[in-house]
């Protein structure tokens, strides 16, 4: 049985690849911090429906560094997908030192804490797989989300590191810089502002939860093993 740790599994993108990895056959850790109740619901459905598989929901702060005890949770593993994230819309002279310190501890410092603590279960895998739910503005960066695009970016500068350093151990490292994706994350624009953006997109649309999805079940694959240190951009043409 393949077992695959999804962090912010309670979010529409990390609820999305959950329910797609879930279908395929895989046992799933799904990570929460705010919403307990989005990951005690999938567990439920997927009891019913995957009943002999396991689903395990696991509780952190990731802006906290004491990781301890979440760890003691795993045991076997074969994939781990980081989807926690959050973003804040302003100039970087207004962005606080506090938004700073937890959108680093979040998108950059917690994931590599994690990894280097489970580099040894992936490694027994053999067929180890390390997916970031990037974005966009990590491959070109954006003004009113300065902060943001640089712990984006330093995900795509850890996968193209860290993927040389444990190619010889059978782990592939991958990223997804989505676009602009129809979540929660985008529900504060109005309809006038997702029109104009919709414009700006080649597609003229924004992308959906599954589109998104689909890429991480592409490289969990074991036909990916060839395919690491790799960025996918999913955008409809946005900003490329």
């Amino acid at each position: 049985m393949k077992f695959a740790l999804i962090m912010g599994a309670s979010g529409d993108i990390g609820k999305g690849i959950a329910q797609e990895m879930a279908e395929k056959g895989w046992s799933l850790y799904l990570h929460y911090h705010s919403n307990p109740e989005s990951v005690e619901e999938q567990i439920r459905n997927y009891q019913t429906d995957y009943p002999k598989q396991d689903f395990f929901a696991l509780p952190l702060d990731m802006t906290e560094e004491e990781i301890s005890l979440f760890l003691q949770s795993i045991y076997q593993l074969d994939a781990v997908v980081f989807a926690s994230g959050f973003t804040t819309y302003q100039l970087l002279t207004e962005i606080s030192s506090t938004d700073m310190d937890r959108m680093w501890r979040v998108h950059v410092k917690t994931p590599i804490l994690l990894i280097q603590h489970l580099q040894d279960k992936l490694a027994r895998s053999r067929h180890g797989r390390i997916i970031f739910i990037s974005s966009i503005y990590g491959e070109i960066g954006s003004a009113m989300e300065v902060f943001y695009s640089t712990t984006k970016g330093a995900q795509l500068a850890f996968v193209k590191a860290y993927s040389k350093e444990v190619a010889s151990l059978g782990i592939t490292v991958n990223a997804i810089s989505p676009g602009a994706i129809a979540t929660k994350m985008n529900q504060d624009f109005t309809p006038a502002e997702v029109e104009e953006l919709e414009s700006e997109i080649p597609l003229g649309r924004l992308g959906n939860v599954s589109e998104i999805s689909f890429w991480v079940t592409q490289l969990v694959d074991k036909r990916s093993a060839y395919m690491t240190g790799q960025s996918i951009v999913v955008s409809g043409g946005w900003l490329k």
